[in-house]
């Protein structure tokens, strides 16, 4: 396999990782009935003019499975953060003790389950769709090496390889998505 064809391969391989990376990241932020200090993360606060994230301003801890602490390093912070998480719309109520925010996750309803459990297919479906114009975008460049001399053979070769890269980065969503959606449906 030529050096071209190698180097378009490993582009794609390389930018396939960072599709799983993110395809995992918006799995994690998918709540399933635990605390988990990663369902704050794309929350941010107007700190002094600045959009600023939660994890920015103070600690995000979980003592426990059920439970959210966020104690902000200035007090004068907690009505904005209590305000930013009722905003954020993630179905739970914080609750300002005037030190801390507690944010007590409720159980989830068998409904409210299934709910997720779509919402993980439609991040994984996602997932596969950026992979698959991963793959496609590799493709195009590599027929456009014909032009640099590269052969047909070569071409094909170069093709099949990333044909691989891209099957096994489905099954790799998939693995995702299957893991997220027992963690959902497990009471």
């Amino acid at each position: 396999m030529s050096e071209l064809i190698k180097k378009q391969v490993t582009d794609a391989k390389a930018l396939m990782d960072k599709a799983i990376a993110h395809a995992d990241s918006e799995l994690t932020k998918i709540r399933a009935g635990k605390a988990n200090p990663s369902m704050l993360d794309d929350i941010s606060i107007d700190y002094y003019g600045t959009a600023t994230p939660l994890s920015q301003v103070g600690s995000v801890n979980t003592p426990d499975a059920r439970t959210i602490i966020v104690q902000p390093w200035e007090k004068n912070l907690l009505p904005l953060i209590e305000k930013a998480i009722k905003e954020a719309n993630l179905g739970v109520n914080p609750q300002n003790d005037g030190i801390i925010i507690r944010i007590n996750i409720p159980p989830l309803t068998e409904e409210r389950r299934r709910d997720l459990v779509k919402k993980a297919k439609g991040e994984a479906e996602t997932g596969k769709v950026a992979v698959r114009n991963i793959r496609k975008d590799a493709n195009e460049k590599i027929k456009k090496l014909k032009t640099e001399g590269v052969s047909e053979d070569e071409i094909k070769v170069g093709e099949a390889e990333v044909q691989k890269l891209t099957d096994a980065y489905i099954i790799k969503v998939d693995q995702l998505s299957e893991a997220k959606e027992k963690d959902i449906m497990t009471v």
